[in-house]
């Protein structure tokens, strides 16, 4: 799995807060940015989560 997150990011910080090991927000881009460029396994499940839960869908999986 892969995730980017797209321009439409409102830097919120949901995702950051639901799953830190994957998510960070980056200051100085006011975004939050994605640790990995492949996603462990262990993290599947969370990271589609936080992409359902993001307001703006700015989360996007390629699986």
């Amino acid at each position: 799995m892969k995730v980017r997150i797209a321009s439409q990011c409102m830097g919120d910080r949901n995702c950051n807060q639901l799953c830190p090991e994957v998510f960070e927000y980056d200051e100085d881009q006011l975004l939050s940015i994605v640790k990995f460029d492949e996603i462990p396994e262990k993290y599947h499940e969370i990271v589609r989560q936080a992409a359902r839960e993001c307001v703006p869908e700015a989360i996007i999986i390629e699986e």
